[in-house]
């Protein structure tokens, strides 16, 4: 028989620490090779840890909610092999591969309205990142927080004590407002609004059926309302002539599969284009942390991306601005085929600083798409469309078959006005429209 330690792998470059929530084996168990054995928590994302060995689970070294850091020991499993103990003596350098469904990871990536929590109060109490996002994600306030009586080791708050909490205290509109205060003074008539008002009751008969929102949907749900209290949604629509860049992407798009293995499609022209118009325009590359604007140095470009079930994913394309149109091709190609296939790492769905959606892919000609939180703008692609158009020459004025796009715009109003939003897709139109069918990728 031999000892194998296993320990807490890594979860991306920023993730240090992690949360037990619940240990899916007792000891005394039998476990199989890559079998998930407990489940944590960080601020990235969930997921589970799977067995590298065979064997039975013989001593667990911590409970649930205990932190634990990067490539400390959490179990011992005896396996069969003979011989020297084996000692696990490095954390794993990738991601599970059994990481949960991908809604585990945006429930991190979402941003949420509140004020972020510290890792440790101004009275020394130390609050894990489980306890911290559920805190964000209820509107819970540090000072709030200070209040809830912990039962965990050294008085430590656990996730029964803030469920509990959360469930059982009263608030009053009075609360509410001193609470909603410390964000922004216009949400808080809208966060009185969302307590106080008692949601109308749904009538059900026999032949209705019930169908429960899934764990991603509740997530996402709770994101786009809490966008939509937080930011003063406008928005801004143009319509731009994409028929050189039709023309162009059916002329290259075979050699450039020939020479890069990749298919061209119009998101990597559109994208590269959208970059290019947020260095002209830096203002819009920002985020909001309570009455101070944050310029954001780097270009990020987050992008929807469609999931088998529906739901939607946004990774992110990191310094898309440094990127020539084949790298941010490869990036995209790459981003949406692992996000199908619930690949991505926690850090690929981080730190974005704008999006965009691209609604034509779903049939519709323009949207209104909600804010990506702490972000302050999103832009929609509508569907690319032959249509009459007025074309203006020397000879005069005749009709003509042009291929257009409209794009929408919605903007976070408190900080980005209409000049500036309105200005940045006039610009991404004239970069558009001016592209060089003779020009070479």
């Amino acid at each position: 028989m031999a000892r194998f330690e296993l320990k807490l792998p890594k979860m991306g470059e920023s993730v240090a620490e992690a949360t037990i929530t619940s240990w899916l084996k007792e000891v005394g168990d039998t476990i199989e090779l890559d079998e998930a054995i407990v489940e944590i928590a960080t601020d990235k994302v969930d997921s589970e840890v799977p067995s590298e060995v065979e064997g039975t689970l013989i001593e667990i070294l911590y409970q649930k909610d205990a932190i634990i850091s990067v490539g400390e020991t959490i179990a011992i499993i005896e396996t069969e092999t003979s011989g020297e103990t084996p000692i696990a003596t490095q954390p794993k350098a990738e991601v599970p591969k059994e990481v949960e469904e991908i809604e585990n990871a945006i429930e991190k990536a979402v941003n949420v309205v509140s004020t972020p929590i510290a890792k440790t109060s101004h009275s020394g109490k130390f609050y894990s990142p489980l306890v911290r996002n559920i805190a964000q994600t209820e509107g819970i306030s540090m000072k709030e927080l200070e209040t809830i009586s912990g039962t965990g080791k050294d008085e430590r708050v656990t996730k029964e004590d803030i469920l509990s909490y959360i469930e059982n205290k009263v608030k009053s509109p009075q609360n509410i407002v001193e609470q909603a205060s410390e964000i922004t003074k216009v949400e808080a008539p809208k966060q009185v609004e969302k307590v106080v008002a008692k949601a109308t009751p749904v009538s059900v008969n026999g032949e209705d059926e019930i169908i429960e929102m899934s764990r991603m949907g509740k997530l996402v749900a709770k994101h786009m309302v809490n966008s939509v209290l937080t930011s003063a949604h406008v928005q801004s629509f143009i319509e731009i002539d994409v028929t050189n860049i039709v023309k162009w992407r059916e002329k290259v798009k075979d050699a450039f599969f020939k020479r890069e293995g990749e298919k061209l499609t119009y998101t990597p022209i559109l994208m590269q284009a959208v970059a290019t118009t947020i260095k002209k325009y830096p203002l819009i590359n920002i985020a909001v942390d309570g009455e101070n604007i944050i310029k954001k140095k780097n270009i990020n470009l987050g992008m929807a991306a469609a999931l088998p079930d529906g739901n939607l994913i946004v990774p992110v394309i990191k310094n898309a601005d440094q990127l020539s149109l084949v790298g941010i091709t490869k990036a995209i190609n790459d981003l949406a085929v692992r996000a199908r296939n619930n690949a991505l790492k926690p850090d690929e769905i981080q730190g974005g600083t704008y999006t965009v959606t691209n609604v034509g892919s779903f049939g519709s000609v323009m949207g209104t798409p909600i804010i990506n939180q702490p972000q302050v703008a999103i832009l929609a692609l509508g569907a690319i469309r032959k249509v009459p158009a007025v074309i203006e020459t020397l000879e005069g004025d005749f009709i003509g078959i042009r291929q257009k796009m409209f794009v929408s715009h919605s903007y976070d109003h408190r900080v980005v006005n209409g000049a500036l939003g309105g200005m940045f897709i006039k610009t991404l139109k004239e970069i558009l429209e001016a592209w060089d069918v003779n020009q070479d990728f």
